[in-house]
C-alpha cells in the first residue's frame, strides 16, 4: 500500500470533531446522571425514622411509656453523632414550653436526630415557630407535629393574672400575654380549674393554627403527609396525655 493510501485509510477511521464533541458530551451527561441517581438513592441518616404520621405518633407514645416506667433505652450518642454529621430526618417535631421541667427528648425516650424541637414559654406558634416547623415538614419530611403543653404553666398563669388585674408585665413579657390571651379568654368561665382549662385550650388553639398554616403545613395535612396533634405533660408522672 502506498503512503497516500495508508494515510487516507487512517483518516477514514479517525473521529470527526463533531463526533468527538458528541462522545464527550455523552460521557459528561452519563456522569451527571449517575451522580444524580446516587444522590437520589442516598439513604437518610436514620432510615428507621422514615415512618407514616400514625406510626410516628405510636412511636412517641411508646417512648413516653418507657420514660414513665423508668426503663429508658441506652443511647449510643457517639455513633449517632457520626451518622448525623451529614444530615437529619427526625420522625416528629415538638412545639414545647420552655419550662426547664419539660424535656421532650427525655419525655419520649428519643435519640439524637429523632425529634425536631421548638421551645417557647407557653408553647404557642408565632411566625418564627411556624417557619421552623415548615422547614421540618417541607425539607426534612417530618410526618408529625405535637404541640406539648404541661401542668402549672407559668406563662399561662402570668397571662391570666395580667388580664384579671389589667396590669402590664415588665420587659417583653406582654408579648406572651398577647399570644396566650385568646386561649385564656376562651377558657374563662368554664367549669373546673381555670389554669388547667386555659392550658388545654392553648394546646387546642395552636394545633388548629398549625393545621391551617398556609401554604406548607395545611397542604401536607391535606395530602396525609402530616398529622398535627396536642398533648399535656403531667409533671408528677411524666405521662403525656394526647389531645386530638
Amino acid at each position: 500500500m502506498c503512503e497516500n493510501c495508508r494515510t487516507n485509510s487512517l483518516l477514514s477511521f479517525a473521529p470527526s470533531r463533531r463526533a468527538a464533541l458528541f462522545f464527550a458530551a455523552s460521557a459528561i451527561g452519563l456522569s451527571l446522571a449517575t451522580a444524580a441517581g446516587a444522590k437520589e438513592a442516598k439513604k437518610p441518616p436514620k432510615p428507621e425514622n422514615v415512618v407514616s404520621p400514625d406510626a410516628a405518633l405510636e412511636r412517641l407514645e411508646e417512648g413516653n411509656e418507657r420514660y414513665v416506667e423508668g426503663v429508658a433505652r441506652r443511647h449510643d450518642f457517639r455513633h449517632e453523632r457520626e451518622a448525623l454529621a451529614g444530615g437529619q430526618n427526625p420522625y416528629a417535631a415538638i412545639l414545647s414550653c420552655a419550662d426547664s421541667r419539660i424535656a421532650p427528648e427525655y419525655a419520649f425516650d428519643s435519640g439524637r436526630g429523632d425529634l425536631f424541637v421548638c421551645r417557647v414559654a407557653g408553647n404557642f406558634a408565632n411566625d418564627d415557630v411556624i417557619a421552623s416547623l415548615e422547614y421540618a415538614v417541607a425539607v426534612l419530611a417530618t410526618p408529625l407535629i405535637l404541640v406539648l403543653g404541661h401542668d402549672a404553666c407559668g406563662a399561662i398563669d402570668a397571662t391570666m393574672k395580667s388580664l384579671k388585674d389589667n396590669s402590664t408585665l415588665p420587659g417583653h413579657l406582654p408579648s406572651l400575654v398577647t399570644a396566650l390571651g385568646p386561649a385564656v379568654k376562651a377558657a374563662s368561665g368554664r367549669a373546673g380549674d381555670p389554669l388547667a382549662g386555659a392550658i388545654r385550650q392553648n394546646v387546642i388553639d395552636n394545633v388548629a393554627k398549625l393545621k391551617s398554616a398556609a401554604p406548607v403545613l395545611n397542604a401536607a395535612v391535606e395530602q396525609n403527609k402530616l398529622r398535627v396533634v396536642g398533648g399535656i405533660y403531667r409533671l408528677n408522672s411524666g405521662k403525656v396525655e394526647l389531645i386530638g
